[in-house]
């Protein structure tokens, strides 16, 4: 149960290192375009940061540690 732990764990740091690399490139690519693509950029930095994808990772987070208890302790029965 822990090494499926420690795995949920590692999904979660790369996500959250894929949407601090994708954050900073469009900032960037906005900064560099300008116009409205820059406005098009901060609106894909608003879907990507706590409004949006980001948001979601706590409800992920509960579902997989609830669906691991369950699992283990309906395991457990049998």
């Amino acid at each position: 149960m822990m090494d499926v732990l420690q795995n949920i764990g590692y999904g979660i740091v790369a996500l959250a290192i894929l949407v601090v690399v994708g954050l900073v490139v469009l900032q960037k690519l906005g900064d560099a375009t300008g116009g409205s693509a820059n406005t098009s950029a901060q609106y894909l930095m608003t879907q990507l940061g706590s409004s949006g994808l980001s948001g979601w990772v706590p409800a992920i987070i509960a579902v997989a540690v609830g669906a691991l208890f369950l699992s283990y302790f309906i395991g457990k029965r049998r």
